[in-house]
This record gives C-alpha cells, sequence and structure tokens, in this order.
C-alpha cells in the first residue's frame, strides 16, 4: 500500500507542475500582449518625432505680437518718428534803409542857366541857354541841374563882368574872361551846359555872368 500511494502521489505532482507552468506561460504571453498593444500606441503617438526630442506642446509656444522690436506699440513707434522736414519760402530781401531826403530848388532858378552856344544875329551878341534848378545828388557826387522849357537867349554885354574856371579854363580858381574868350570856347565846346549865376541890367543884358562851382 504504501508503494502504490507514493507511486500515485508522483504522477498528480507532476500534473500539478505542469499546469503551473502553463498558467505561468499564459501570463507571460498575456502580459507580453498587453505591452505590445501600449508600445504600439505610444509609437503610433509620437510619429513624425524626432527621437530624442519631447514634442512641445501648443500651451508652451509663445503667442506672436504686433508690437515692433523694442517692446514700443504700433502707435508709440509712429509718434516717435520726426515729422518730414517742410519746405521754408526765402525770406524776402529787406528794403534798403531810406537816405537823406533830397529837397531840390524851385521849378525854375530866376538867376540860373545852363549855357549851350551863342548867336551874334541882330546886331549883338546873345547866349542860348535853358532855365532850370538843381536836382538831388547822383551817383559820383554830381549834382545836376536839372533844365525845364525849351532854349532861349538872352543878351550878353561886350563889356560884361564875367567869371570862369574848368573847363573853359586850366584851373580850378575862379578867374575873370572876356565876353569874346567866352563866346570863343563856346564855338569850340557847343551844347555844354555849363550852369552860370546871371544878372541884367535894366535893358534885360546880361551884365554879370558866373559860372557855378558845383556843375555836373
Amino acid at each position: 500500500m504504501g508503494g502504490r500511494g507514493t507511486a500515485i502521489r508522483g504522477p498528480r505532482r507532476l500534473r500539478r507542475q505542469a499546469a503551473c507552468a502553463a498558467l505561468v506561460l499564459c501570463g507571460a504571453l498575456a502580459l507580453t500582449a498587453c505591452n505590445g498593444d501600449d508600445g504600439s500606441d505610444a509609437g503610433a503617438g509620437a510619429a513624425g518625432t524626432t527621437p530624442g526630442v519631447s514634442p512641445v506642446s501648443p500651451s508652451a509656444i509663445p503667442a506672436t505680437s504686433a508690437a515692433p522690436a523694442g517692446g514700443a506699440t504700433p502707435s508709440a513707434a509712429a509718434s516717435s518718428k520726426k515729422p518730414a522736414p517742410t519746405a521754408t519760402t526765402p525770406a524776402k530781401p529787406k528794403p534798403p534803409a531810406p537816405g537823406p531826403t533830397c529837397v531840390p530848388k524851385a521849378s525854375i532858378s530866376p538867376d540860373e542857366i545852363a549855357v549851350y552856344r551863342y548867336t551874334p544875329e541882330g546886331g549883338s551878341t546873345s547866349l542860348i541857354v535853358k532855365h532850370g534848378n538843381w536836382g538831388c545828388a547822383v551817383a559820383g557826387g554830381a549834382t545836376p541841374f536839372v533844365t525845364v522849357g525849351e532854349e532861349t537867349f538872352i543878351p550878353i554885354a561886350e563889356d560884361a563882368k564875367i567869371s570862369a574856371f574848368t573847363p573853359i579854363l586850366p584851373t580850378t580858381v575862379s578867374t575873370p574872361i572876356s565876353t569874346h574868350e567866352l563866346t570863343s570856347w563856346l564855338e569850340t565846346h557847343p551844347n555844354k551846359g555849363l550852369v552860370f549865376h546871371y544878372n541884367v541890367n535894366k535893358a534885360g543884358v546880361i551884365d554879370t555872368l558866373g559860372q557855378e562851382e558845383y556843375t555836373s
């Protein structure tokens, strides 16, 4: 009996060991199948990513800003720009300061004439003259004698007291000359218009004639 019981127990033990081994093998296969499913899912989720680089979540991407570099807002950047320079109108030149006012003499001087020529007609010597007045100084400082009206003639006495200087005489000092010396110069230098101060006697004949120092 003892030997048979030992023999019976031996096969049963082997069957239990085989059953346990089969259960362990099934458990291992089930665990492997589960791990394979997880790996395939992880591989599908990670498709398109570079190995070793963690995928970036959308929340980690910084939002882009329309503000210009430097942190300034668009309105601040626009206001910081300097306005374009505008064209300026050149300043008009100032008019020259008014000079001293020139007040000429009367329209016709009663005792001054411009002598141009002479004529011996009528049996006496007459000077061909124009009346006028002194104007305002011109360029160079010369003061012109402004004549008025047409030429006329005034008789001159043969013994009239006459004084003259340049250009009639080669001197700047007033020097007495005769009527003949004056008419001789006028004959060779007509229409010069030299200005003389004159005086007439009761007969209307020039008896005094003096060349003016301020002729043009």
